[in-house]
């Protein structure tokens, strides 16, 4: 493996600052895999976040088709094993039962990534289908944060997480259908950005209308890597059902200037769910840290049905994942989870949601639209809500109350549970808006604590603005300026 720089100038350069270097001649895009391969390697025994290195990737940065002239330049990225798909590459989705399973084609998406130039050199680790709150299941392995390896990194986007996290690679593919980019980019200290619906497209598998509430995006260490992802990656595949729209500006162009004065809402007292104090104490702080930026900042409660939008949330979340229980199993010619290859809250989440009635979806997507609407008229006064990204501290390893490991007879219990830790961002997959989660807080343990701006459908710019302003203020030292015990500038 081929080092070309010392790990302090690697975490210093961004993706877009590694890019540049390639354009200029002074690196090649292969020596840039082969450096964050060896990252790989020595940090993943600690945090075990890459399922597998593709070495060809590593060796050829254009064998997986990235575009040599395109913005990110041959950039090594990591890919979810969730969600978009590579063609001739292992999708196993943290299953068991998916194990071995190959992709055929390309995703969409994964076709603008490649036209993106990043250079796909590997998949990272997800809870089994993405349902659940941390990528542990020690039959295939177990994600730590990089900031206390007795700690989980949350999920569903784990392994990206956590590899971003420690510094490994700038920037890493993610999935968000309730919280899977933001919140574990909050437990490990990146940059989470879930877009508005209609960003970012899953065809040819699925599409906004059929998923409803899940999107795709990123998790990176910049906001100006966000941005140039979020610019070339956006956009629908012939046959959307919804229109994809850009922004007026590039967001790349956006972020240059600091936003006008904003109002800015703050709250964390949702329905039945609350902060812990250490958590509210940190959002009190950031929320005085957004005011002596200019903008002014009230607490206030949106006005919404929180425990109707909570519960419409539950039965999507049921009856969704029971489809794709049952897709699977269908893809396989089995009639039932086998207990020896599908985790058990899954299996119990199949069982009370594969036979839904369409008077449970139009129940649900009636809750849906009400929630919408409501904070549609909240968004008309107010241009951003600020939150905690979680209400409670990010659990130990081996909490099984958060993972589809649990034994919990009810999957409404089962879900209940989990909005009362992720109380702040479901509702923006249900509403279809976005939210950003920003390094920017700490737990009372010292781990990283993610605080979250929201704003209106299709306003995204307007987060990735006022993250850039907030980035420039603290002079880009995020999570307080601290670095995880798990950390390339940390390895020989």
């Amino acid at each position: 493996m081929t080092r070309v720089m010392s790990w302090g100038e690697w975490f210093a350069h961004d993706g877009t600052a590694l890019a540049e270097l390639v354009r200029k001649g002074e690196v090649t895009a292969e020596e840039l895999a082969s450096q964050a391969a060896e990252a790989i390697v020595a940090v993943n025994p600690k945090i075990s976040g890459v399922v597998e290195l593709f070495d060809d990737a590593v060796a050829d940065a254009t064998v997986n088709g990235a575009a040599p002239d395109g913005p990110f330049a041959g950039l090594p990225f990591l890919l979810k094993d969730l969600g978009p798909t590579l063609a001739g590459r292992l999708q196993e989705q943290g299953s068991l039962f998916f194990k071995g399973h190959r992709s055929t084609s390309d995703s969409f998406l994964v076709t603008k990534m490649k036209a993106a130039g990043l250079n796909i050199i590997g998949r990272t680790t997800t809870p089994e289908f993405g349902c659940c709150s941390s990528a542990e299941n020690p039959a295939l392995y177990v994600t730590r944060n990089p900031w206390n390896t007795e700690y989980t990194s949350c999920g569903s986007s784990a392994g990206s997480s956590v590899m971003v996290g420690a510094g490994v690679l700038p920037i890493a593919h993610g999935t968000d259908g309730g919280g899977s980019i933001r919140i574990p980019a909050g437990c490990c200290g990146a940059i989470g950005l879930k877009s508005s619906r209609g960003t970012f497209s899953i065809a040819p598998y699925g599409s906004d209308f059929t998923s409803v509430v899940s999107t795709q995006g990123c998790i990176s260490r910049t906001v100006r890597d966000t941005a140039a992802f979020v610019d070339a990656c956006r956009g629908g595949a012939p046959g959307e059902f919804m229109p994809y729209c850009r922004p007026d500006l590039p967001f790349t162009e956006m972020i240059a200037r600091d936003p006008a004065p904003l109002k800015i809402a703050v709250s964390h007292e949702w329905g039945p769910y609350a902060a812990t104090p250490h958590i509210a104490a940190e959002l009190a702080r950031v929320a005085a840290f957004f005011e002596s930026l200019g903008h002014h900042v009230e607490w206030v409660v949106p006005k919404v049905d929180l425990e109707r939008a909570y519960a419409a949330q539950t039965t999507c979340y049921i009856t969704n994942f029971a489809q794709t229980v049952n897709n699977l199993l269908r893809s396989k010619g089995v009639s039932e989870p086998p207990p020896d290859l599908i985790e058990p809250m899954n299996i119990r989440i199949w069982e009370q949601g594969k036979d839904a009635s369409y008077t449970e979806r139009a129940d649900m997507q009636a809750v849906f639209n009400e929630t919408a609407r409501a904070f549609g008229a909240f968004y008309e006064e107010w241009d951003i809500l600020l939150t905690p990204t979680t209400a409670r501290e990010t659990p130990r390893i081996g909490t099984t109350e958060y993972l589809t490991l649990s034994d919990n007879p009810s999957a409404l219990d089962w879900f209940g549970n989990l909005w009362g830790f992720f109380a702040y961002t479901p509702l923006s997959n249900l509403c279809g808006t976005p939210g950003m989660s920003l390094p920017l807080a700490v737990h009372e343990n010292g781990l990283p604590l993610g605080m979250q701006i929201h704003t209106r459908q299709g306003n995204d710019g307007l987060l990735v603005q006022l993250a850039a302003q907030v980035e420039r203020a603290i002079a880009g030292k995020w999570t307080l300026g601290a670095l995880p015990e798990v950390h390339v500038t940390k390895l020989g």
